[in-house]
């Protein structure tokens, strides 16, 4: 894995608005926020990609979460947020590191706005089975 600002930030050679932190995850807030309160949440652990993290790190995330949404939303004053997770430079992952995008949707606006392009699923019973096979390869 490629070294990341996300490395130097876990490490303590680059400072960083921290909200939580134990063994396994750090959370701060991000240096070029899209609203008041967005927050990244991150593995300790270097995975560039969800899929390349250990369970053991995504189930120390997914254990903190929604904690931190809450106090995120409690703090910024917003009702509603985002939870964002991008993975690889096409997907708009900009920093090769695992890191969850908490950010809050303010009424003033600001906050993600997304673009959304649905296509056909169509029958969709073959894919269900071909992701439901490498699953249980997994």
């Amino acid at each position: 894995m490629a070294e990341t600002v996300f490395a130097k930030i876990v490490r303590g050679e680059i400072p960083c608005h921290k909200v939580y932190e134990d063994d396994r995850v750090l959370a701060f807030l991000d240096v070029n926020p899209l609203s008041k309160g967005h927050t990244l949440v991150i593995p300790k652990e270097p995975a560039e990609t969800l899929d390349q993290l250990s369970d053991e790190s995504a189930a120390a995330i997914g254990r903190v979460l929604p904690r931190i949404a809450r106090a995120v939303m409690a703090a910024s004053g917003a009702r509603d947020y985002n939870l964002l997770q991008n993975n690889g430079a096409p997907a708009h992952q900009a920093v090769l590191h695992v890191h969850f995008h908490i950010i809050p949707k303010h009424d003033d606006g600001t906050g993600l706005g997304i673009g959304w392009k649905p296509i056909q699923l169509g029958d969709g019973k073959e894919l269900a089975a071909a992701i439901a096979a490498a699953i249980a390869r997994a």
